[in-house]
């Protein structure tokens, strides 16, 4: 029984994709449209547009399953240890030093093989 569900649910998700990116289309065609009308008027008519598309989008598994994905990112956003301002100046510090390091190496070394090659070639 749960696979007929599983599979009408499938069924129907591929409607509600069809009918996101109708909207979607619609949204694109209808700018181009109206161009001419003021660019609040399209802005906001593109928002509720997306809005609907998105609301549309989450009742799909697919769209539930991505919701869910971004309640765990977000929670484990809460629970990383961020770095204080110190840290984060020491670490960039350190990120500048050796990019400057690297830099003045690459430097040296097309330097050199520029008079390398100069001096073969004459």
């Amino acid at each position: 029984m749960n696979t007929k569900v599983n599979s009408e649910g499938s069924k129907l998700d591929g409607l509600k994709w069809a009918v996101v990116v109708a909207i979607v289309v619609i949204g694109v065609v209808g700018n181009s449209i109206f161009s001419g009308e003021s660019l609040l008027y399209r802005v906001l008519a593109l928002l509720v547009l997306a809005g609907i598309a998105g609301f549309i989008a989450l009742q799909t598994e697919k769209g539930k399953t991505w919701f869910r994905l971004f309640k765990d990112a977000k929670g484990e956003m809460r629970r990383v240890v961020w770095p204080t301002r110190q840290e984060t100046l020491q670490t960039t510090l350190m990120v500048l030093v050796a990019v400057l390091l690297v830099a003045l190496m690459l430097w040296g070394l097309d330097t050199l093989l520029g008079w390398i090659v100069s001096g073969v070639i004459g």
